[in-house]
């Protein structure tokens, strides 16, 4: 009798795990993206000169994104980029190094150029019937006058057939500061020697010639950043998907930029050349509570033509409430190509503490001429190609190409400030 027991015991055992359901990996094989962009800017309101003076900038970046599966239901994502600019604006932060100094001319000093570096690491897990998905992220950046380091974490739901998904995320940032100063501010810090500087000694101040600005360092040099995600995406016919979300930020610390001057229109001008000296830099409270609230409507219409909207509003403690609204028009040209047309349109309300050049006053406590913080509205217009090889025919080494994208965004305000970005995508895959 004990053997007939074991024997069919063993033999459902045995039938069990032969007749196990077949799990599909999250990521069948690993997935290499090289992203590159080139951008430029210009316009007429530069912050680093206090509302007035070019705002020239070009910046090239380079990333890679590796995507490793661990396992049937782990995912290990590299992102490692460089980003480097050139920068006529944020030259203006010493101007004197060069032959005579103005606001519309760039400087050929250090502070002309910058390369910013980033490393992100993220872990992914998702359940076995693929309902669950938990991720985990850690991300390093730097540049010259600024280090960087975050880490947060995403929890998503799938129910209702995967009809439905509900997810939260959480990112903290704890960023330090290197302040940099304008130049002639630095003689009136804590160790500086005043008006008996070199600066001043081999260069003639016009205008008001008893320049005394109204400068102290900051004290705080740490930024740190709180930020809670909610959102819910729905499939709400075979041809119609939308999605909601809710972002919460906290910011605290030093959210002042260093190098950005202030001009008060209650203060006599004083000038080296034709560059007028700063007053002051900015100065901002030390907390920003934002809440931004948006959706996504895409509307598949056939297989030629699908329509991506977007919506989100977004208000802060510091008085800024913005509209911003987007359209996208996939359009299938062939199994391989695609073409992507868009359109944005973006407007808000001005920072209580933003007064354009000579508009603040001596007396104020906080005070900025950066424009990012004025009332602007602005448009942007992009087009966009997509190639997509299924069975990546091209190779490299081990690796098919999968994909080609390359889109071109024109961006611009009813300031005089506009910019373009060419942006071209890689993705490949390991056979």
């Amino acid at each position: 009798m004990f053997c007939v027991f074991a024997f069919v015991k063993g033999y459902a055992q045995t039938g069990q795990d032969d007749t196990k359901v077949y799990k599909k990996r999250v990521l069948e094989t690993t997935e290499i993206d090289f992203l590159t962009s080139y951008y430029s800017q210009d316009g007429d309101n530069a912050a680093v000169t206090g509302g007035v003076g070019t705002e020239e900038l070009t910046d090239v970046t380079g990333t890679f994104v590796v995507s490793i599966p661990l396992n049937d239901d782990d995912v290990l994502t590299i992102d490692a980029g460089i980003s480097a600019y050139t920068s006529a604006s944020s030259s203006n932060i010493d101007p004197f190094d060069d032959g005579p100094a103005d606001p519309f001319q760039a400087s050929s000093g250090a502070s002309s150029s910058d390369a910013w570096a980033n490393l992100t690491g993220s872990y992914s897990h998702s359940s076995d019937d693929r309902n669950d998905i938990w991720s985990a992220k850690l991300a390093i950046s730097s540049e010259y006058d600024y280090f960087s380091v975050g880490v947060g974490g995403t929890y998503s739901k799938l129910f209702n057939e995967k009809n439905t998904e509900v997810s939260v995320s959480g990112n903290v940032y704890l960023d330090t500061w290197n302040p940099i100063y304008p130049t002639e501010l630095r003689p009136f810090g804590a160790e500086g020697n005043g008006l008996s500087d070199r600066l001043f000694t081999q260069n003639t101040i016009t205008g008001n010639t008893d320049y005394n600005p109204r400068f102290s360092e900051f004290d705080s040099k740490g930024r740190n950043s709180y930020s809670l995600g909610f959102g819910f995406s729905q499939i709400l016919h075979k041809n119609l998907q939308g999605s909601l979300a809710l972002d919460f930020v906290q910011q605290d610390g030093l959210l002042s930029t260093p190098f950005q001057r202030v001009y008060f229109g209650d203060v006599a001008d004083s000038f080296i050349d034709d560059f007028q000296l700063a007053d002051a830099v900015e100065r901002l409270p030390d907390s920003r509570f934002k809440v931004a609230a948006g959706g996504r409507l895409n509307w598949y219409i056939n297989e030629v033509l699908t329509v991506r909207t977007f919506y989100r509003y977004y208000f802060d403690d510091w008085g800024i409430n913005s509209h911003t609204a987007s359209i996208e028009l996939p359009i299938k040209i062939t199994n391989k190509f695609k073409l992507y047309p868009s359109y944005r349109y973006y407007n808000q309300t001005a920072a209580d503490y933003f007064n354009p050049y000579e508009g603040a006053l001596s007396t104020d406590a906080f005070y900025t001429s950066d424009y990012d913080l004025s009332e602007y509205s602005a448009n942007q217009y992009g087009f966009g190609v997509s190639y997509t090889d299924i069975f990546t025919k091209a190779h490299i080494w081990n690796y098919g190409l999968k994909s080609i994208d390359l889109k071109f965004y024109q961006y611009d305000r009813d300031t005089t400030f506009s910019s373009s970005i060419i942006t071209a995508g890689f993705k490949f895959v390991l056979d």
